[in-house]
Parts: C-alpha cells; sequence; structure tokens
C-alpha cells in the first residue's frame, strides 16, 4: 500500500500518474488542505507538518510514502528518511530533477515553484549534481498555488500572472521548464502557452510513478482483495477540493475530512 501526500490537492496529479503505472496498487492519499500553502512556511514546520502525516499513513498500513508535495520534498523528504529509516520513502523533487537532466537539450533548465521551494534551491544542485554544466534559472511563482486551490484555472487573470512570473524564464531562453510543484501540472496547458513551443514543459509525477513501477511493478499481479482499493482524506474539505479532485482523477471519490 503506498501513502501520498501534499499540501492540497496537487498531489492528486501524482496519484493519477501512480494509477496509471500501478492501476492495482491500493493508495492511501492526504491533503493538508487546512494548513496549506506550506510554500511560505519555515522548514521545522514543514518537518512538523510532513511527520505527522507520515504517521497517519503509517497507521491506515502505507508502507511505502510518497512526498508529492514539492515544498515537503525539498525541506522535509531527508528528515523523513532519517526518522522513519524502515520506510521506502519517494519525492517528487529527486524525481523532477532527473526528468528535467534527462530532457534538456540546451542545457538551460527552468524550474517555477513555491517560494520555499525555489529559495532552497534544491533543484539547481540536484539538477547540476546530475548533469554538470546545466544552468538552472528559477522563478518563484507563489501565487499560483492558491489560484489552483480556488479553481481559477480557465481566468484570464491567471495567464496575466503566468506572463509575470514566466518572463524572465523566456528571456533565458530555457528549453526545459519543470513544474516544481504538483499544483502547477494544472496549469500546464497555459504554462507551455504562455512559454512557446520551443520549450519542454515537465511534470515530475510521470518520473516518479515509472521508478515506482520499476520497484513495485509485481503488485499489478497482487491476488489481494484489498489491491485498488484507494482512500482519500483531507484536513478540511471544501467544494473546490471536490470539484477539482474530480477533475484530476477522471471520477467522483469519496473524501473524509480527519484531524491528524
Amino acid at each position: 500500500m503506498i501513502g501520498v501526500f501534499d499540501s492540497g490537492v496537487g498531489g492528486l496529479t501524482v496519484v493519477r500518474e501512480i494509477k496509471k503505472q500501478l492501476p492495482d496498487v491500493s493508495i492511501i492519499y492526504f491533503g493538508d488542505t487546512a494548513r496549506l500553502p506550506y510554500g511560505n512556511k519555515s522548514r521545522e514546520t514543514i518537518q512538523k507538518y510532513s511527520s505527522e502525516i507520515v504517521d497517519f499513513l503509517l497507521s491506515k498500513g502505507c508502507e511505502t510514502i510518497v512526498v508529492a508535495c514539492n515544498t515537503a520534498s525539498a525541506l522535509a523528504a531527508d528528515y523523513l528518511r532519517e526518522k522513519f529509516p524502515d520506510l521506502k520513502i519517494y519525492d517528487v523533487v529527486s524525481s523532477g530533477a532527473e526528468a528535467a537532466a534527462e530532457t534538456t537539450k540546451a542545457n538551460r533548465v527552468g524550474v517555477i515553484g513555491t517560494t520555499a521551494t525555489i529559495s532552497s534551491s534544491v533543484y539547481k544542485k540536484k539538477i547540476t549534481e546530475l548533469k554538470p554544466g546545466i544552468e538552472v534559472f528559477s522563478q518563484a511563482c507563489p501565487l499560483v498555488v492558491p489560484l489552483v486551490e480556488e479553481n481559477w484555472i480557465n481566468r484570464p487573470e491567471t495567464k496575466k500572472i503566468a506572463r509575470a512570473y514566466l518572463r524572465g524564464l523566456k528571456l533565458q531562453k530555457v528549453d526545459a521548464l519543470l513544474l516544481g510543484c504538483t499544483h502547477y501540472p494544472l496549469l500546464e496547458k497555459v504554462i507551455a502557452g504562455v512559454m512557446g513551443k520551443r520549450t519542454k514543459v515537465i511534470a515530475s509525477g510521470k518520473k516518479l510513478a515509472e521508478k515506482l513501477a520499476g520497484d513495485l511493478g509485481s503488485a499489478r499481479n497482487s491476488s489481494s482483495s484489498e489491491a485498488g482499493r484507494d482512500e482519500y482524506f483531507v484536513s478540511d474539505l471544501t467544494p473546490h477540493f471536490e470539484k477539482l479532485a474530480s477533475r484530476i482523477l477522471g471520477k467522483r471519490v469519496e473524501i473524509e475530512k480527519i484531524e491528524i
């Protein structure tokens, strides 16, 4: 059983990719909607929240954890690995860095994310470790998560904000743009439209799902009656979350509000 968590709805884009690769694996999802956004909080706070969520996922029987929040990946993934040494922990930052290094041809990569993720410089470090010589250009986009959570995906104001954030990266002529937040794939069409055809837009969820499938592929053939049974939990349930969750997953799902 795989436990997946994010600060809100964005991590469901990772769940969607995992289910494509491993349709028979059960997933427990937790969205910390009562405490989002994570991007403007301290490292210590993010580590505390992440640890509490992992404890909850463990109580539900999860044996593998996916940190589907870029901020938590950047600031808490290594902390979680030290605190829970027996758990297999995957994070979207590592997967995204690999995808960006593999995709760029011009060795010019752009990264957008929350203020905390960009300030950590974790993507620049990981990408350049994987492929020395790459130039990494980063841009914090703190307004994007609230726009997604409020379902302003197709609003003209959202496109204007995207243009403002991406202007500098277009000038740098990056040929790969990494979406350093799992909320951002919900705006992938808007972002790709702003960047133009010469820039490949990358979401880390697909790469992470491929890695999981490689490690857990045998779970496809699980004979357990629990296989493929997914559960969804949030710390605060809103109509926006339910609507976006249905859109991302392509179906209506039962979501339970809990306190952890």
